[in-house]
C-alpha cells in the first residue's frame, strides 16, 4: 500500500475528470441547439449561485457556479418541463418564439438532448482510441492457456486448449471477454460452451470469488475461473482503425455497466457497490498520482458512465426527456403536463434519494461509520 493523496491533489483531481467532461456534455447540447437556431439564455458549469461568468454578444450567459457536481445549458423557451406553450411563451414576438426550445419539432429536440452523452461517448472512443494507436491492441483468443488446480474450471472439466465457445449463452471472441465475465459474476453458476479437438461440448461452471487490494487498500470482490491466458501479442493499430477499436471498448464497458446494474436490481450484487462524487474525488486523485495514462483513462471511464447515466429513462435526465419525446412523436401529442410534472417530481425524489445513498456508501468507503461505531463502542 502506498500512501493516499492529499485533499488538495484530490479535489484538483475530481474538478480535472469532472470538469472537461460536463463542459463537454453541455457543449454537446448548446452546440445542438444552435444549429437548429435555438437561442441559449445560459450556459453554466456547476450549480448553486455564480462564482463569475461573462455574456456574450448572442445574449447567453456563461457561468460558473460553486458546486462543481454538474451544469446545464438553458435554452429560450425552456419554461416547463413538459415544454408546451405557456402564456408567457405566446406572449412572445413570432420572430423570438421561433428560436425557443419548445417551438422546434420533437425530432430537433431528441437531437438537442441526446448530443450531450453522445458527446461524451465520442470522448470516450476518441481517448481510448490514441491508447490503442499509440500502445497497441493486446490480442488473445478465448482458449484456455493452462488450468489451475482445484479452481472452478478444473471442477468443471476444463482443459488447457479448450476453446470456450460461449458463457451463459455469450459468446467469447477473446480471452479478454473471458475475464471480464468472470469478473462481474463473483459465486454465480453459468453454462459453459466449449470447443475441444473439433468437437463441441458443454458444461456448468460455479465461479469462484476473490477479495482484491489494489495499491491503496480499496477492497474489490470479484469472479475469477482459475484459468490462464494463451500466448498473447499486442497489435499495432492504425489511425484510421483505431476508432474503431475505440468504440469496440466502450461498447464492451457499456455491457458491463448494464451487467453490474442488473445485478443489483436482481439482488446478486450489494448496492454498497454504487459510489458517487466523493468516491469519484478519491479514486481521482489515487489515478493521478499513477500517471497521466491511468488519469486520462479514468476520465474515459467517467465519460462512458456519464453519458450512460443520462440515458437512463428516468424524468429529469436526458433519458427521461427522450422518453417522452419517443411518447410524443407516437402519439402525435405530448403527454399531459400533469402527468410529465409528476413524473419529473418523482424522478427527482429518485434522484435525491440515490445521491443520499451513494453518498452514504462512499463516507463509509472512507471509514466513517466504522470510527463512529468504534467511538461509541
Amino acid at each position: 500500500m502506498i500512501d493516499t493523496p492529499g485533499v488538495p491533489l484530490t479535489l484538483l483531481a475530481f474538478i480535472g475528470v469532472i470538469g472537461p467532461l460536463v463542459f463537454i456534455h453541455e457543449m454537446g447540447h448548446y452546440l445542438a441547439g444552435r444549429w437548429f437556431g435555438v437561442k441559449a439564455e445560459a450556459f453554466s458549469i456547476g450549480f448553486g449561485n455564480e462564482v463569475a461568468g461573462w455574456t456574450d454578444k448572442r445574449g447567453t450567459r456563461w457561468k460558473l457556479g460553486w458546486l462543481p457536481l454538474g451544469g446545464y445549458v438553458r435554452f429560450a423557451g425552456d419554461m416547463t418541463p413538459a415544454s408546451q406553450p405557456t402564456a408567457e411563451w405566446l406572449a412572445l414576438p413570432a420572430d423570438e418564439r421561433a428560436r425557443t426550445f419548445q417551438a422546434k419539432p420533437v425530432w430537433q429536440r431528441a437531437i438537442v438532448v441526446a448530443a450531450g452523452p453522445f458527446v461524451n461517448f465520442v470522448a470516450a472512443i476518441l481517448i481510448l482510441a490514441g491508447f490503442a494507436h499509440f500502445y497497441g491492441a493486446r490480442t488473445a483468443p478465448p482458449v484456455v492457456g493452462d488450468v489451475v488446480q482445484r479452481s472452478p474450471a478444473a471442477v468443471a472439466g476444463l482443459r488447457a486448449g479448450d476453446r470456450l465457445i460461449a458463457l451463459d449463452g455469450r459468446a467469447m471472441e477473446s480471452f479478454a471477454d473471458i475475464a471480464q465475465f468472470a469478473m462481474l459474476r463473483p459465486a454465480e453458476t453459468v453454462a459453459v460452451t466449449y470447443e475441444r479437438g473439433g468437437t463441441r461440448g458443454s458444461t456448468t461452471m460455479a465461479i469462484g470469488v476473490v477479495t482484491e487490494k489494489d495499491r491503496f487498500g480499496n477492497a474489490y470482490r470479484i469472479g475469477r475461473i482459475g484459468i490462464a491466458s494463451p500466448p498473447a501479442e499486442y497489435q499495432p493499430v492504425s489511425l484510421i482503425k483505431a476508432p474503431l477499436v475505440g468504440a469496440h471498448q466502450v461498447g464492451d464497458i457499456v455491457r458491463g455497466t448494464l451487467d453490474t446494474l442488473g445485478q443489483i436490481i436482481t439482488g446478486r450484487r450489494s448496492v454498497d457497490e454504487l459510489g458517487g462524487p466523493i468516491r469519484i474525488a478519491k479514486v481521482s486523485g489515487e489515478q493521478m498520482t499513477l500517471g497521466w495514462p491511468a488519469f486520462i483513462g479514468l476520465i474515459a471511464l467517467v465519460s462512458i458512465n456519464l453519458g450512460f447515466i443520462n440515458l437512463l429513462p428516468v424524468p429529469m435526465l436526458d433519458g427521461g426527456h427522450l422518453l417522452f419525446y419517443a411518447i410524443e412523436a407516437i402519439r402525435r401529442r405530448p403527454v399531459s403536463v400533469a402527468v410529465q410534472e409528476w413524473a419529473f417530481r418523482g424522478g427527482m425524489a429518485a434522484i435525491l434519494a440515490l445521491m443520499i445513498l451513494v453518498t452514504f456508501n462512499d463516507l463509509g468507503a472512507f471509514g466513517l461509520w466504522r470510527g463512529l461505531a468504534g467511538l461509541i463502542g
